[in-house]
């Protein structure tokens, strides 16, 4: 028997430790996300696929999935986490996955998060059911990442007791604004609030766009931004307004309100403060595009694995038979710690939600250390998970070679649909900066501003380091590496706790230099902009190193739920996989900073081939463990030999 016939089923815990706390949600999603109108189709027109996806859009609407992330008190569930995991489970299509984000995640969750009482009336209900379907007006031609440079203005006339908003240039005008082309009623818009001759800074406006004969309101334009790469069932369009006229009410107003005569209030009086603490109630999105990269991931080594089970190429000396593609170690080596990764990506991504919806169910409103922690992890998660996403699936379609290449496989249509997903929520390289950004910050509240001696002393490098903040399950962690053998040849690559510590000590040695870069730049009088901006590339490989150990402690802290020995000893194997080949492709560090010898990085690189190899003939079974349909992955190499004979007899029967 070959290692493509050892096909061992998944140990029935694997599946209860990766749906985790809401699966009974990604059951449903399993259940009622079926047959003809949930299957992916390829090859359709612009408009053929936007009509499907509002279809598919109108029939979750009527389930309790649209209801999850909104207040108990106007008809939705208070599952924050569920809205999330649901938005996840999308993977049929991934522009009905967008667009489940844009109606209930963005412009509903705005409506949630940043609006008060009336809002909540008026609009939670009809968003919900689908009677308004809305648009996240946040982004402008001339600003994407910078939300505190928008130039849409929203002046309020205290005459009529309206906002008059308006686009001063082409570079303000909003664009791929999701449902704009073709389907929103209403914007959510963020522009700058200006009263009584003062600019408040950018807030949001529920801002009408069509009128109930589908016509644009008076005074908004609407374009189409026409085809994209992907994502065609999502109708992404532009939105100009000239002086469009809202009532005062319009303004979603939790965090900052204008009275009728025009004065401005807010609870938080820092102009900064405020913008930020807006934009953090709006961190579920930068979460799910994390959760939907991980889902389309999946999909894909799902397929480029299952395909490698029974596609043969070339004859073994000893027995003439051809070989099975996942026998051969290089192609071992493309998709298993790629799959180790993305293991590990879920565990995290888990994890984020649960504190998400913790923060949701009852957290201190005060507590901002909690918060700007919750952003700073989003934005990480965001980043590594989109970007493995990018490159994992480019690797499955050339794992699958020619048949990777046709579309009725999937493959090409799910690496067009992520590859924005690098880019929207937020630009990766500028989200991993935002990491590093708050790293420093907490760096800076641990040890003071610094004496003169304590300079000297920093400068010398006698700090003991940036102390880590720990993500999950503290008390083991620290065990763990307390416990740990040293850097040495002889400590055992295998023990958890050694790994833990060298993740975490590359973390505080790039944060310890960066830190220590930035005040000797600053100590010699260059501006502030010019040091972050000169020491960039520091700034993100600090923030990568911090997410890589954020990871890892998620997926240990896993390991550690799991009760059943079998699915343990298999889990342990795949998280050895994630961080051996983690540490082997930033071999080049660990080298330069002695914490491998030549020898201990040549032995991680054959520990790598070793552990690719015990995986092997569990490949198929931690696929199947995503727990995703046959026909959500709607491609016949993935179907398996024996299946696709049984697809085959079915349309024969049928036909």
């Amino acid at each position: 028997m070959t290692a493509a016939d050892e096909r061992p089923t998944y140990p029935p815990e694997l599946r209860t430790l990766l749906d985790g706390r809401w699966r009974h949600i990604r059951d449903l999603a399993r259940e009622q996300l079926r047959g003809e109108r949930f299957a992916p189709v390829a090859d359709l027109s612009t408009e053929e696929h936007r009509e499907r996806v509002l279809g598919q859009l109108k029939t979750i609407a009527a389930t309790e999935m649209s209801s999850y992330g909104f207040s108990a008190d106007y008809g939705g569930q208070d599952d924050v986490g569920g809205s999330v995991v649901a938005f996840e489970m999308l993977v049929c299509d991934l522009s009905l996955m967008v667009k489940v984000g844009v109606q209930w995640g963005l412009f509903g969750g705005a409506i949630q998060a940043l609006g008060t009482q009336r809002h909540h009336a008026a609009y939670l209900h009809r968003l919900m059911s689908l009677d308004l379907p809305g648009c996240f007006a946040m982004t402008e031609t001339g600003h994407g990442s910078d939300v505190q440079g928008l130039r849409t203005t929203a002046e309020y006339d205290p005459g009529t007791e309206e906002f008059v908003v308006t686009t001063p240039d082409e570079a303000a005008r909003k664009d791929y604004i999701g449902n704009a082309a073709r389907d929103g009623r209403m914007a959510v818009v963020f522009a700058r609030l200006i009263t009584q001759g003062t600019d408040h800074g950018v807030h949001a406006l529920l801002v009408p766009i069509r009128t109930a004969d589908d016509s644009p309101a008076p005074g908004v334009r609407i374009g189409d931004c026409g085809r994209k790469a992907g994502l065609n069932g999502v109708d992404n369009g532009r939105l100009w307004f000239d002086g469009v006229r809202v009532p005062r009410e319009a303004l979603l107003n939790r965090y900052g309100d204008v009275a009728p005569d025009g004065t401005y209030s807010s609870p938080i009086e820092s102009d900064n403060r405020r913008f930020f603490t807006m934009l953090g109630t709006l961190v579920r999105g930068r979460i799910s595009v994390a959760g939907g990269a991980g889902s389309a991931t999946k999909a894909a080594l799902a397929i480029a694995v299952k395909y490698a089970q029974v596609r043969r190429q070339f004859d073994r000396p000893d027995t003439g038979e051809e070989v099975a593609l996942l026998d051969y170690r290089a192609h071992q080596r493309r998709l298993l710690p790629a799959l180790a990764r993305t293991y590990a990506l879920h565990f995290a991504q888990e994890e984020l939600v649960g504190t998400l919806h913790e923060r949701h169910s009852g957290e201190p409103a005060g507590d901002e250390r909690g918060q700007r922690e919750l952003e700073a992890r989003a934005a990480g998660l965001k980043a590594l998970a989109t970007w493995h996403a990018t490159d994992t699936i480019q690797t499955c379609r050339e794992a699958c070679g020619g048949a990777g290449y046709l579309e009725e496989n999937r493959l090409p249509q799910l690496k067009a649909d992520t590859d924005v997903f690098t880019t929207f929520e937020g630009d990766n390289t500028v989200l991993l900066q935002l990491v590093a950004r708050g790293l420093i910050t907490n760096y800076r509240q641990e040890f003071g501003e610094l004496d003169p001696l304590g300079m000297a002393r920093f400068a010398a490098g006698q700090f003991l380091g940036a102390v880590i903040e720990r993500t999950a399950a503290r008390s083991l962690i620290e065990r763990l590496v307390s416990a740990a053998p040293g850097r040495g040849d002889e400590s055992d690559l295998y023990d958890r706790g050694w790994q833990l510590e060298l993740l975490e000590d590359r973390e505080k040695h790039v944060l310890d230099g960066l830190a220590r870069r930035l005040r000797r730049a600053g100590s010699s009088g260059s501006e502030a902009f010019d040091a972050f901006n000169d020491a960039q590339d520091h700034v993100l490989a600090a923030g990568r190193a911090h997410m890589e150990r954020v990871v890892l402690e998620a997926f240990v802290a896993a390991i550690d739920r799991c009760t059943d020995q079998e699915t343990r000893r298999l889990l342990d194997r795949v998280c050895d996989l994630f961080v051996l080949s983690a540490v082997e492709e930033d071999r080049a560090w660990f080298l330069e900073h002695e914490r491998l010898t030549a020898t201990r990085a040549k032995t991680v690189t054959q520990q790598v081939n070793r552990l690719c190899a015990e995986l092997r003939p569990h490949a198929e079974a931690l696929v199947d463990t995503f727990g995703f349909p046959d026909e959500w992955l709607a491609a016949p190499i993935a179907l398996g030999a024996e299946a696709e004979r049984r697809r085959e007899q079915r349309a024969a029967a049928q036909g």
